[in-house]
């Protein structure tokens, strides 16, 4: 049966090689980062390798990039920005400043709540192909995938969407705080693609955030040299940032 990590393989296989060959992968100083943590959120049913590239990337730029080893990103939308604050809250206490947060798809709206939700963790969000202004606007199969994931989670297998995330109080608490404005300190990011064939473009627009398109498919977003550039300028501002915010003990 073909995986979701079957075609991030062959993606990258053919992505990997046009990307090393581009001069954003060349470019660049170990200490450019100084430090700076970031925290890469992957998409839904995959996991932190599917971001390893944008890792090793941003490491030898010297910043303290780090996975949420949240499995596949498969499970209740609630569990998951529960431990993705506790992420930011960990990388936040090792590097003595609000965290960058990078989230792809699924990981970019979830990254959107924790935001909201922990803005004294989060410097700044960037969120690539993220459908933030409706989840479940997605193409068609994601959609279904996600309900046949509810209909085994009920038959009692642990750690998949719950229903409650689809339809009941999960998903309305959620949906109220993705409609909820962006803190003014958190600045964010919305990559978006016109090619993208399973999230809409139209549902990327964050009125909270500077939507920026590219031209890459939806599982490319994370290997494409052009978004690659978008980030360089992006995490270049932000890590130069003259006062950065110090991690409060509380």
């Amino acid at each position: 049966m073909w995986s979701s990590q079957d075609a991030v393989l062959v993606v990258t296989a053919r992505m990997i090689p046009r990307l090393v060959r581009h001069p954003v992968w060349q470019s660049g100083r170990p200490d450019d980062g100084a430090g700076q943590g970031v925290l890469l959120v992957p998409g839904f049913g995959f996991g932190d390798w599917s971001l390893r590239p944008l890792r090793a990337w941003l490491r030898r730029r010297g910043y303290d990039a780090r996975g949420t080893g949240t499995g596949l990103n498969l499970g209740c939308t609630t569990t998951l920005v529960r431990r993705i604050e506790h992420r930011l809250d960990e990388l936040a206490r090792v590097t003595g400043r609000r965290v960058i947060v990078v989230g792809q798809s699924r990981g970019g709206w979830l990254a959107r709540i924790a935001a909201v939700r922990r803005p004294d963790l989060v410097r700044a969000l960037v969120m690539l192909a993220a459908p933030v202004l409706d989840p479940l606007g997605v193409h068609t199969r994601g959609v279904e995938f996600a309900r046949a994931l509810a209909r085994v989670s009920a038959w009692g297998v642990p750690g998949l969407l719950d229903a409650d995330c689809l339809d009941g109080t999960c998903h309305r608490r959620n949906r109220a705080l993705l409609r909820k404005p962006l803190p003014r300190r958190v600045p964010a990011v919305s990559v978006f693609s016109r090619r993208d064939a399973v999230v809409p473009w139209a549902l990327c627009q964050d009125p909270c955030a500077d939507c920026v398109e590219v031209t890459s498919s939806h599982t490319s977003m994370g290997l494409d040299p052009e978004v690659y550039v978008v980030l360089d300028g992006l995490f270049g501002r932000w890590s130069a940032d003259p006062r950065p915010t110090p991690y409060a003990v509380r």
